[in-house]
């Protein structure tokens, strides 16, 4: 078996940083690129995204598979049946403190529709320097004005009503 047969690492280490979550007393979210095989609620999916709490308390069946993520929550009041592949799993980190892993962009984001709108195929991150497919990153919350090397942050500004949404920054 070479490293092109073998399984991919993304489902592992979804499921470590879940049980380093919960082992923690923190909430797991993952974030996930909505395409056809997905299945949430599309009224809760905003720029072709959609983040789930993966939490032991938001979830009932939950199963972390090399596959899918399946499980079942509630949203607005009704109970939904929750299924992601694995392989559109974009991020995993805990809302308290946005420590977790961010995961390159499905490949086939350039075709990708949603409700017959394109979807946008922008990675998380610049991996123009090559090296692992799977790198560490830290959610920042979005109000930040500046990235790390001083320039201007890409991101819109968060919006007025509600709280910052957490934004990824690669840690070197």
């Amino acid at each position: 078996m070479n490293a092109q047969d073998s399984i991919s690492t993304r489902p592992y280490l979804i499921r470590a940083l879940y049980e380093w979550c919960t082992d923690n007393g923190f909430t797991p979210y993952v974030a996930v690129r909505v395409d056809g095989s997905v299945q949430v609620p599309r009224e809760y999916v905003k720029d072709g995204e959609i983040v789930l709490n993966i939490s032991h308390d938001a979830t009932s069946s939950l199963q972390l598979g090399n596959d899918f993520i399946a499980f079942k929550a509630r949203f607005g009041g009704k109970s939904r049946e929750i299924l992601v592949p694995v392989g559109r799993v974009i991020a995993i980190y805990a809302r308290e403190n946005g420590q977790g892993m961010a995961f390159p962009a499905p490949v086939d984001m350039d075709a990708a529709t949603l409700d017959g709108g394109p979807v946008s195929a922008a990675p998380i991150m610049d991996d123009s320097e090559g090296g692992a497919n799977d790198r560490v990153v830290q959610l920042v919350p979005s109000d930040s004005t500046a990235t790390e090397d001083g320039g201007d942050d890409p991101r819109p500004p968060p919006r007025a009503s509600g709280s910052a949404r957490p934004a990824l920054k690669r840690i070197k």
